[in-house]
């Protein structure tokens, strides 16, 4: 135990920094003041739990990755970063589920099963109280009625329920949200009239014959009443919910599939922006998340977005010469193809952003090459000069090109060099029919029909 006697101010002074031979823990020789004390036990200390850790997720993945999204459980971003990293792993998040759950994130053979404590609006005393409960009445709750019956609804109230029906947590007992989420409220007020005859005595039919099989306490929760009938949430307005009321998307990202579609395009990963030059030109498929739109010194509008993918966030700007072109399209929950160049200054990484296109209006120019096409020097010359012609314009987005080439009952997808896209793709589609190639467009997102 040290215990500080005296202090005094010492101004600037040279100091030794780590890498010294020598010790440099204390006040040395010389007036010099030791800085950075990080002795060799401390080092070894690090080794060790480093060498720990490496093990522990090169053996035991999916345990390793349920410890470490419990660790981070209050905290949205780091458990959205670790189920990405999970997936990279071959590891399943599976959303909450009112019987299965835990309180913390259990693993399972493959997959790891999502943690009351990680939902949002669920306290320790609501999670203590459905664990409770759950226990009490055979380990599985039969309905929403069944348990809002069997917890006290002032510490499971009605927006801790609501949250756990958005998030999934009631799929299996009911998959529509939709239908719970309208009945929740009648549930909720049938359930404390119940609780509150029981107190009184004045106990219905079902109760008074003291039922114990399955069948009948099934009977007994079927007075429960219930809403019209309404149709489910479409995936967008589940996702979209899961995302207001957890703060992450459970089920899914809305971006997957729709990233999987743009594999074409080489959008990077906004978690990866570090690894890219400063400058360098790069496409995103993203999500906008926030818009914060400013006045410059000269009166002129720009805006600071942050964006998000299935990696994670980042952070963006547009500026003046840019804004009142995409302005149309910075909305919060656009889904966008964004094209831009990377930004790196005082240590903060960001995309300038220079064109941006909602993702249901990316197309693309596609090309049917025939072999005699590919190898006549002429054809070849003639799609080069079109595609140039149509690809000066640096201030529009770009719209791919891809070439499809057949050979017998097989066909190759190439997707040309971005120097080759074109700005307007109508009037490059024209000149190529005219010219005899077999062109046409197609969006990169088919809309169910």
């Amino acid at each position: 135990m040290v215990k500080i006697l005296a202090r005094r101010p010492l101004g600037l002074q040279p100091v030794y920094d780590l890498g010294l031979i020598q010790d440099h823990n204390f006040l040395l020789a010389q007036g010099l003041v030791a800085s950075n004390c990080f002795n060799k036990s401390h080092s070894t200390a690090y080794a060790y739990v480093t060498y720990q850790t490496a093990y522990l997720k090169a053996n035991y993945p999916v345990e390793y990755m349920a410890a470490l999204l419990t660790a981070s459980s209050d905290s949205q971003d780091k458990v959205e970063k670790y189920r990405e990293n999970c997936q990279k792993l071959g590891i399943t998040v599976e959303p909450p589920d009112i019987n299965r759950s835990q309180r913390h994130f259990t693993p399972l053979n493959n997959a790891i099963l999502f943690g009351f404590s990680a939902v949002r609006n669920l306290g320790e005393g609501a999670i203590e109280m459905i664990l409770s409960a759950r226990g009490a009445v055979g380990g599985k709750f039969t309905s929403l009625p069944d348990l809002c019956s069997n917890v006290d609804l002032r510490v499971v109230n009605r927006r801790a329920l609501e949250t756990l029906i958005l998030c999934g947590a009631f799929d299996a007992l009911e998959p529509n949200r939709n239908q719970l989420v309208h009945d929740l409220d009648l549930v909720i007020a049938w359930a404390q009239k119940r609780a509150k005859d029981k107190e009184t005595g004045q106990m219905n039919l079902f109760d008074l014959m003291n039922a114990d099989t399955a069948q009948q306490k099934t009977d007994n929760f079927e007075q429960a009443p219930s809403a019209p009938a309404v149709p489910d949430f479409s995936l967008q307005e589940k996702l979209k919910l899961e995302k207001e009321h957890i703060g992450y998307y459970v089920s899914e990202h809305p971006l997957r599939s729709v990233r999987q579609a743009a594999k074409l395009l080489s959008p990077i990963n906004l978690s990866e922006l570090e690894t890219y030059k400063s400058r360098q030109k790069v496409s995103a498929v993203v999500i906008l998340v926030a818009v914060k739109k400013i006045m410059t010194k000269k009166g002129t509008p720009m805006a600071f977005v942050t964006l998000e993918d299935v990696s994670g966030q980042a952070e963006g700007v547009v500026f003046p010469d840019n804004y009142d072109r995409l302005e149309a399209a910075l909305i919060e929950g656009n889904q966008l193809m964004l094209w831009g160049k990377i930004d790196k200054r005082d240590e903060r990484v960001q995309l300038i952003i220079e064109d941006i296109e909602p993702i249901d209006r990316v197309k693309m120019v596609m090309l049917n090459l025939t072999s005699e096409q590919i190898f006549d020097t002429t054809s070849q010359n003639r799609l080069k000069g079109i595609l140039k012609h149509y690809a000066t314009d640096n201030q529009k987005i770009k719209v791919p090109v891809v070439a499809m080439i057949t050979e017998g009952s097989q066909r190759h997808f190439i997707r040309l060099g971005d120097h080759y896209w074109v700005s307007d793709h109508e009037l490059a589609l024209s000149s190529l029919q005219q010219a005899g190639f077999d062109a046409y467009t197609e969006p990169l997102i088919h809309q169910a029909s």
